[in-house]
């Protein structure tokens, strides 16, 4: 088996947590509609797509939220409420820091958008420690799109089997496996571990 040589990482779920609901209960305290409503308006609704995918600006984000949901702040304070969802996946971080620690370049490769990234950039240093980061909103596209695995190819200089890609949802994973990517579905942090481990990147313990 070829041993990989590059480690692409998801975002969400795989490095950092989050709960949308959280969101909806900051902006619906200041809005006129339900908790629930707002969640479920920002995370099912096209407009997060287009804002992902870098169609809408955060400006544009915001007012069109504000639209729908009567919230009566600056964008500042929804910027804040919106993306202060996030909490660490202390063992994965942990996994990422011991892998650059064996000289293994890694990289993040996320659907995510402007205003979650800033936030994450500001409040987690585990963020800055990757070789460089391939993200949906810059490249107007979200996986499984083949355009961003490309992207991924170009920005590593690697390709098929000498990338290991993590991420837990499997339509994203199955994207990679089609190019011959080393891909896996993320679960818990100790399963994920031990895959790291039998593909020689780290040693076991």
């Amino acid at each position: 088996m070829t041993k990989p040589k590059a480690v692409i990482l998801d975002l969400g779920k795989v490095l950092v947590d989050f709960d949308y609901s959280i969101a909806g209960r900051r902006i619906a305290a200041r809005g006129r509609v339900s908790a629930k409503a707002v969640q479920e308006f920002i995370d099912h609704s096209p407009l997060l797509f287009r804002f992902e995918t870098g169609q809408v600006s955060r400006e544009q984000f915001f007012a069109e939220v504000q639209a729908a949901t009567g919230f009566r702040g600056t964008i500042e304070e929804f910027s804040e409420f919106f993306s202060d969802i996030f909490t660490t996946i202390e063992p994965m971080v942990k996994l990422n820091a011991e892998l650059r620690q064996r000289g293994v370049p890694t990289y993040i490769f996320s659907n995510t958008n402007e205003l979650a990234i800033s936030h994450i950039r500001s409040r987690f240093p585990f963020f800055s420690q990757f070789n460089d980061y391939i993200l949906s909103y810059e490249h107007v596209a979200m996986t499984p799109d083949a355009k961003l695995y490309q992207v991924v190819e170009q920005q590593t200089q690697r390709r098929r089997a000498e990338i290991f890609y993590l991420d837990d949802r499997p339509e994203n994973v199955a994207a990679g496996a089609a190019r011959g990517w080393h891909a896996v579905v993320h679960q818990t942090a100790e399963q994920t571990r031990q895959i790291v481990v039998r593909s020689g990147l780290l040693a076991g313990g």
